[in-house]
């Protein structure tokens, strides 16, 4: 269960958004900078959360994204069905096409139970208590120094 590059970039591109006043839009290239991204690829992938219905999407001058609903009721286990795709949840651990109790994988039995406990991570855990563990200063959401962090802090 190793995100993709388009999970990594949703989710903190969506903890980024939970970190602003509600309802108000921010533009992509504000988004891209400031998580060190590359503002096309981040884009096509907000709009994909926009069409997932994570999103709301604005054109024009004052346009931009903002969450639909408030950071507390969106988690991870959301934003990663929609990036990943349903296969996420069902995939096999070593590749296998197939991989059910019936023709499991070497594996299929011991990663059952951890993939219930990361399941229920994903699923317990919002874009609001991962914001606020942003803002607290305590944990980083980019790798990009000092530019997002220094504009979170109260």
């Amino acid at each position: 269960m190793i995100l993709s590059r388009t999970s990594q970039y949703a989710v903190q591109a969506l903890i980024y958004m939970a970190t602003q006043p509600n309802a108000t839009p921010v533009l992509n290239k504000e988004i891209a900078s400031q998580l060190g991204v590359p503002a096309p690829y981040l884009a096509k992938i907000l709009q994909s959360l926009a069409k997932g219905n994570l999103l709301f999407s604005f054109r024009g001058r004052l346009g931009g994204f903002c969450l639909r609903e408030s950071g507390d009721k969106i988690n991870l286990m959301q934003i990663l069905l929609l990036t990943e795709g349903p296969v996420f949840t069902q995939s096999c651990l070593l590749g296998l096409k197939v991989c059910s109790d019936e023709t499991a994988c070497p594996l299929h039995f011991r990663w059952i139970p951890v993939k219930k406990k990361i399941m229920d991570l994903l699923q317990d855990t919002t874009l609001e208590k991962l914001a606020k563990a942003v803002e607290s200063g305590k944990y980083r959401l980019a790798d990009v120094p000092g530019q997002l962090f220094d504009q979170l802090r109260p």
